[in-house]
């Protein structure tokens, strides 16, 4: 199974997020240059990780975003199944299957169990997780919002 661009940039989004002061606002151009994620495409998935209820948006000149949850509180597999649009694995997931074996094929089955089990693994992991490694990732962040003499 392969994620969309989408949830990947998601969940990329709430691991800085959680990387960060629970007071500290961030904004997209920050995640943007640490990640090298167009601005655009990271305006809609802050908007909609709003709209989910997990990041708070704050607006104003010194506005900016910060996680709404605390990490432990946001569960990976719930997430994905937010941000992602469909789980057609193959044509015969969706509604309109052409496809000519599907009365006496099992690849449907097998494909549907994995599918469950891939979810089962993400359920068991939280933000608080997949952050656990603060320290190491705010370096790293640092190191990628630190100017070089390319953009001095």
């Amino acid at each position: 199974m392969r994620l969309t661009n989408y949830s990947d940039y998601s969940l990329r989004v709430l691991i800085y997020l959680a990387t960060q002061e629970t007071s500290k606002l961030t904004n997209i151009k920050e995640i943007s240059e640490v990640y090298q994620i167009s601005k655009n495409h990271l305006m809609k998935i802050i908007f909609n990780l709003g709209k989910l209820g997990y990041i708070e948006t704050i607006r104003g000149r010194s506005g900016g975003f910060r996680l709404a949850k605390d990490p432990a509180d946001i569960n990976i597999g719930e997430l994905i199944r937010k941000t992602e649009e469909n789980f057609y694995l193959v044509e015969c997931f969706e509604d309109k299957n052409a496809c000519v074996i599907t009365p006496v094929c099992s690849l449907k089955h097998v494909l549907n169990n994995a599918l469950e089990q891939f979810f089962k693994v993400l359920d068991q992991y939280t933000l608080a997780d997949i952050a656990e490694n603060q320290v190491m990732l705010k370096d790293y962040f640092a190191l990628k919002n630190k100017p070089t003499s390319d953009n001095i």
